[in-house]
């Protein structure tokens, strides 16, 4: 079941919603990389501040796109349940969570220069959906531990039953919970991987003019 055209249509879709909850201060968060092509059409429909909140995923050594688990600066987010069905092992998940602090590394010295001071600020936290909420909440607890007095979760589609952690969200928006959920590209027509190049062109503000 297909949704969304592509990802700015999905952003264009979370504007609407995020409409009545920013505050004149607040800073939209892509999580990189595609989050954050979405996230580009929520900061510019509402006119605020784009900026990038980097997080990897743990992904399952035999499924590396099922995340059992999310990594940031300063968090470590395991999903217990996700681990016990995909039986990934202590000594896997160490091995993975290396790998990926090496990737966590390059794309936060890649994208630091987007990287604003929060102060007392609401933070609207975007990705292109969710699955099993891991890099999500990993986002949304960097955030809080660097100061955002607000955290909104903006993601276009996500499991019915799936909610963010009270304690890490203040908000969440999320135009369709879907019931029979198997994958966020489920919900794209095009759903092509979004590159280093594109990440930092939509930082720059050089954005392409609405078609």
């Amino acid at each position: 079941m297909t949704i969304f055209a592509d990802r700015r249509d999905a952003g264009r879709e979370l504007a609407v919603l995020l409409e009545a909850a920013r505050d004149t201060d607040s800073i939209v968060f892509g999580i990189p990389r595609g989050g954050v092509v979405v996230a580009a059409e929520v900061a510019r429909s509402l006119e605020l501040a784009l900026a990038v909140i980097v997080v990897r995923k743990l992904g399952e050594p035999s499924h590396p796109e099922f995340a059992v688990g999310a990594i940031a600066d300063g968090v470590r987010v395991v999903n217990p349940e996700a681990v016990r069905q995909s039986g990934v092992t202590p000594e896997q998940l160490s091995h993975v969570e290396d790998l990926e602090r090496v990737e966590l590394e390059r794309r936060r010295r890649l994208f630091a220069a987007s990287l604003p001071a929060l102060g007392d600020t609401t933070a609207i936290v975007v990705d292109d959906g969710v699955a099993t909420g891991a890099t999500a909440m990993a986002a949304c607890q960097a955030l809080r531990a660097q100061g955002a007095r607000r955290i909104i979760l903006a993601v276009p589609v996500a499991p019915a039953k799936w909610r963010p952690d009270s304690a890490a969200v203040d908000e969440f928006v999320c135009p369709h919970l879907v019931r029979d959920f198997w994958a966020v590209g489920q919900f794209y027509t095009d759903f092509t991987q979004t590159t280093d190049e594109e990440v930092s062109r939509l930082l720059s503000r050089d954005l392409p003019a609405e078609e």
